[in-house]
């Protein structure tokens, strides 16, 4: 690779791919300049959707480590590189994809390990990792909350108990 700017551009696929978390390849053949820069809005918070040249990326992502491309690199390619939510970045190209079919999900990359286009279809039917995280803590403070119940409920027994016996002692005495 004798061109100083092939170079670079495999520079910056390589920081990008290092930099994700995930990233999900796409197609998108027959999309207008106005389409991709709404997509791009729509998971900006997440992600960096950029627009890649195959073989470039193809030998970036090998020089990373990232063997989930392999063969998938064919037509106009663009991937998210996700530095935030992977699930709302899947939810994003999902919904774009209900209103623009052109957008074709082709697979990706999570926590080093390959994601086929069902994974990702998957990945975008989750909740929200904030929604899951509440979820949970629901889970554990309702789990408190019964545990607590079923160890109070003894120990007012025996407090009962003893007034009970206390005070027959008393009427006793």
């Amino acid at each position: 690779m004798a061109n100083p700017e092939k170079a670079a551009a495999v520079a910056e696929l390589k920081e990008l791919f290092n930099a994700s978390t995930a990233a999900v390849l796409t197609e998108y053949r027959g999309l207008s300049v106005g389409q991709l820069q709404q997509l791009r809005r729509s998971v900006r918070e997440n992600a960096n959707y950029a627009v890649v040249k195959n073989t470039l990326t193809e030998i970036a992502a090998k020089e990373v480590g990232i063997e989930s491309f392999e063969g998938q690199m064919t037509g106009p390619s663009a991937i998210a590189f996700v530095h935030g939510d992977a699930v709302d970045v899947a939810k994003a190209l999902r919904d774009f994809a209900k209103d623009n079919p052109q957008l074709i999900v082709k697979g990706g990359y999570m926590d080093g390990r390959p994601l086929t286009e069902d994974e990702v279809k998957k990945l975008a039917d989750l909740e929200s990792r904030e929604v899951l995280l509440g979820k949970l803590a629901g889970a554990f403070i309702g789990a408190q909350t019964k545990a607590a119940a079923t160890f109070q409920a003894p120990i007012s027994k025996m407090v009962r108990t003893v007034e009970a016996l206390r005070a027959k002692q008393e009427d006793a005495a």
